[in-house]
């Protein structure tokens, strides 16, 4: 069964994390056999028939798969199905001169929000014409100011890859290479509680501290947890809900569509 937000009790606030989406500027692109618009489709149609009253939604990365403008004009149009706040970070698959082309009559692209009783700051990772992620100086900088103008305030800090371990071997070298420098900031900051990112297509939930961890699943192609070399799993598309509390409790859950059926195609290279 999904596992589906609670219902609020108090003043808290839903968001909806859409990470991974892969889209191309085809339509019927497909990322290791499965059509990513379709999937992206679908796990849309799923989100507004479980989650009413969603606060805001945020994309995770990797929007696209081949960084066109078409891609991203796509993706918006497929969001704005939900006339919530929307939010965008860049994941290494994103260009992100076409992303920001996308975005330019919009706020999708700011990287803080106030909601509720917590502050989300989306932090872009990306290196561009690389796979591994690293938050540069701007990125360290604006993170620290959020925090500290803020400090009342719960802080949910995101990014497109891993800032630690996810048990699968072939990922390692491609994660976040200055994770030290993300965590020394956010120790500093009592107010900071959970770190969200993409790029591992794959449920993730863990506490370091006071920090609670997660990641979660692709809206289209999911790879294998703890696997050590690159590995498609057969689990289907899916979404993470976060019920974010004005005592700074979260709650959340994962949730995954039915009756998706695709043959993977590995002769699909460079991811």
């Amino acid at each position: 069964m999904p596992s589906h937000a609670p219902l609020a009790t108090d003043s808290s606030v839903l968001l909806v994390q859409l990470s991974d989406s892969h889209l191309f500027a085809e339509a019927d692109g497909k990322l290791l056999g499965m059509e990513t618009c379709a999937s992206l489709k679908r796990v849309i149609e799923q989100v507004q028939q479980e989650q009413p009253g969603i606060d805001l939604i945020l994309a995770t990365g990797d929007l696209s798969q081949d960084g066109s403008l078409e891609s991203y004009e796509r993706f918006r149009r497929l969001t704005e199905a939900f006339a919530t706040p929307v939010r965008w970070l860049a994941g290494n698959h994103d260009e992100v001169p076409p992303m920001q082309a996308a975005c330019a009559d919009s706020t999708l692209l700011e990287p803080v929000i106030d909601v509720g009783a917590w502050r989300v700051v989306m932090l872009d990772s990306s290196i561009p014409g690389a796979v591994p992620g690293f938050l540069a100086d701007s990125q360290l900088e604006l993170l620290e100011r959020a925090l500290s103008e803020a400090p009342e305030r719960h802080h949910l800090i995101c990014l497109h890859h891993h800032p630690v371990s996810i048990g699968c071997k072939w990922m390692e070298p491609i994660g976040l290479r200055n994770p030290d420098t993300l965590f020394a900031i956010l120790e500093r900051h009592s107010q900071a509680r959970a770190v969200l990112w993409g790029h591992i297509h794959q449920e993730f939930d863990q506490q370091r501290g006071n920090l609670r961890l997660l990641a979660s699943p692709s809206t289209c192609v999911q790879f294998a947890p703890g696997s050590e070399d690159f590995q498609v799993s057969n689990e289907a598309p899916g979404y993470r809900w976060l019920r974010l509390h004005t005592d700074g409790r979260l709650e959340t859950g994962v949730s995954r569509v039915t009756g998706i059926t695709f043959e993977i195609d590995y002769s699909v290279k460079g991811y």
